[in-house]
């Protein structure tokens, strides 16, 4: 259980880095106040108070120094960190030039500034991920490994090509094999997401993650541990995230071009002048200045913050987003491809249909009812459900099953059997075919045809809905992908309007499937994949951006997606993209105005018009101004 034990480790370590900076931010804002009123109260020189001001400059910016060092030493100067540092340093220098005034709590002010964007940033790209550890749920510890007519449990690690594995019911197939003797009935819906159960019986290949529901299974491994389905949707999922497209963050993009331009333009602001005559002071001031108006401290602050306000807003929406990079790829939404069961449908069966040949609705109801009343399967479920008044006078008598056809039994004396087309041929039955999409249950009594029952996985009330909402938003493409058969696939789509549909896949053919189309989307354009099982873990890691059905979606999906829908309706999708749009829209203005705002001052401070005030608005009074506008992504 290693994966266990390194997520929670990466969990506690997220939290902890968080607690700190909160700490030290705080620690940060005291120890500046105390040096205002230390200057203030006392007339100290220039050295000291630096010494002073050094202490809450340091508490809140030693991380930003070490890491623009860092830059420095790996090549990597001109970030934003480096511009933060020089600045900042900058205006702690000023101080030190015959006619200018200290700078010093300017300095710490920004900083502090900084760190708080940083952290509003962490906040927001550090939500806390579900433990992965819920996906090795699907790989059992231990086997039942029979050795010479005798069972030892052993560790699945320990199992060779070969070997003979006995499967009880209620257990989880270990690794993958081939049924050498019994049959039975197994839950695949977290290997494809296909909640009808799938009968097996001797001669077929069985895979490890599926859970036997009925009878006992002698199962030949074909496969060790880790070549084992389940230990490969594991692997995928652990790697996926190497190739997953993050988009880099705007204020990094933007300081790879806005920070050597400013930092040149102050090297020249300082020694051109000086160098045609002028005094070197006045020069080294202004550019000192300029650096100080350059601080990129509005757009560090206020655009994390919008997207904050964005991240905030979907989750007033019942829509947990994960990161701000990840409203940014909602925003730019261009193909969104939804797994079927249990994300546009239900993935609860009901009885859709019933059409009787010769008796009443009710009455072939009632006998279906009445013969699967003791079966555990969904199906057999779905159909007492259906008629809940089963437990009447009715004489029920030799109930059994007839594997891989259905149930027989006798009720009042007749023989009434329910079940698929091979059990009605079986008892001479005329069946004939239904033009329903779903699972046909037949129904026939001492041998004559009384006719069939559609049960049907629930197309969720909104599917249809959040298809047409997102092609209004202008998304190009929706694509659905199923581990269901054909029919059920093509039936889904053709309700809920989906441009292209895929069946009968397993988790590795939906990554397939996902990297084809990543392919074939244009650049720029981000490619969403909406799905809840723990089989669409992989395909949810590998898309620009996972979203999980929440409520039903299994922890392994949740942990792997960046997106999650808290009450399962798919329209919440168009939801998520349209605040995602908005919050990238204030973000934008946020942009512009910051930088318009500075290029100003900027100009009016290389011609010596500009005083620091001047400076210390253009930097921390349009953050205030640029916050305050990142507020409305909250609304």
């Amino acid at each position: 259980m290693a994966h266990d034990h390194n997520h929670h480790d990466h969990n506690h370590e997220e939290g902890s880095e968080m607690r700190s900076s909160i700490i030290r931010i705080a620690v940060a804002s005291l120890l500046l106040i105390a040096a205002v009123i230390i200057e203030k109260k006392t007339s100290l020189s220039t050295w000291q108070l630096l010494l002073i001001y050094l202490v809450p400059y340091l508490v809140a910016g030693f991380d930003t120094l070490k890491e623009a060092a860092e830059s420095i030493a790996h090549g990597e100067a001109l970030d934003e960190n480096f511009l933060m540092s020089i600045a900042t340093l900058g205006a702690l220098g000023i101080g030190f030039l015959p006619e200018a005034a200290t700078q010093f709590p300017e300095a710490v002010f920004v900083m502090l500034f900084f760190q708080v964007g940083e952290l509003f940033e962490g906040i927001a790209e550090g939500r806390s991920r579900k433990s992965i550890s819920h996906l090795m749920d699907i790989c059992p510890d231990t086997a039942n490994l029979e050795r010479d007519g005798e069972i030892a449990v052993v560790h699945c690690e320990e199992l060779k090509v070969g070997d003979m594995i006995v499967v009880r019911p209620g257990e989880k197939v270990p690794v993958d094999g081939l049924v050498e003797e019994g049959t039975s009935s197994l839950d695949t819906v977290a290997l494809t997401g296909e909640s009808v159960p799938r009968k097996i019986e001797a001669g077929d290949e069985i895979l490890s993650g599926c859970v036997n529901l009925s009878g006992v299974l002698r199962v030949k491994v074909s496969r060790e541990f880790g070549e084992s389905t389940a230990s490969r949707i594991l692997e995928l999922v652990e790697h996926a995230a190497d190739s997953k497209s993050r988009s880099e963050n705007f204020i990094t993009r933007f300081a790879k071009v806005y920070t050597p331009i400013v930092v040149a333009a102050a090297v020249l602001l300082a020694v051109v002048p000086t160098l045609l005559g002028g005094t070197f002071s006045t020069w080294l001031y202004r550019a000192l200045m300029f650096l100080v108006v350059s601080c990129p401290c509005a757009l560090v602050l206020s655009v994390p913050l919008a997207f904050f306000g964005g991240i905030g807003g979907t989750s007033r929406k019942g829509i947990l987003v994960k990161g701000s990079n990840y409203l940014e790829a909602l925003s730019k939404m261009e193909t969104v491809v939804f797994d079927k069961t249990g994300t546009l449908t239900e993935g609860v069966f009901e009885v859709v249909a019933v059409h009787p040949e010769i008796i009443e609705q009710k009455e072939l109801l009632h006998l279906a009812a009445h013969v699967e009343r003791f079966s555990t399967h969904p199906i057999a479920a779905s159909l007492r459900a259906a008629y809940p008044g089963e437990n009447d006078d009715c004489i029920i008598e030799n109930v059994h099953e007839v594997s891989g056809k259905g149930i027989e039994a006798m009720v009042n004396g007749h023989k009434v059997c329910v079940g698929n087309p091979a059990m009605m041929e079986m008892e001479g039955a005329g069946w004939h075919a239904c033009e329903k999409a779903g699972t046909i249950i037949h129904v026939c009594q001492d041998g004559i045809y009384l006719g069939h029952i559609v049960i049907s996985d629930r197309i969720k009330a909104d599917s249809a809905e959040a298809v047409m909402a997102l092609k209004a938003l202008g998304v190009a493409r929706t694509v659905m992908l199923t581990g269901d058969h054909e029919e059920v696939g093509r039936a889904v789509a053709a309700e809920t309007g989906v441009d292209e549909w895929h069946a009968g896949l397993l988790p590795a053919d939906k990554v397939a499937k996902v990297e084809a189309l990543l392919a074939a989307k244009s650049s720029g354009s981000t490619l969403a994949f909406v799905g809840d099982g723990i089989n669409d873990a992989p395909v949810l890691a590998r898309a620009d951006i996972g979203i999980a059905m929440g409520a039903l979606g299994s922890d392994a999906a949740i942990e792997a997606a960046d997106v999650v829908l808290m009450d399962d309706k798919p329209s919440k999708v168009a939801l998520a993209a349209l605040i995602a749009r908005r919050t990238i829209r204030i973000a934008k203005e946020n942009t512009w105005f910051s930088i318009g705002i500075k290029i100003l001052v900027l100009i009016l401070a290389a011609f010596g018009i500009a005083t620091m005030w001047m400076a210390v608005f253009a930097d921390v009074g349009v953050t205030v101004l640029a916050v305050l506008n990142a507020m409305r992504a909250l609304h």
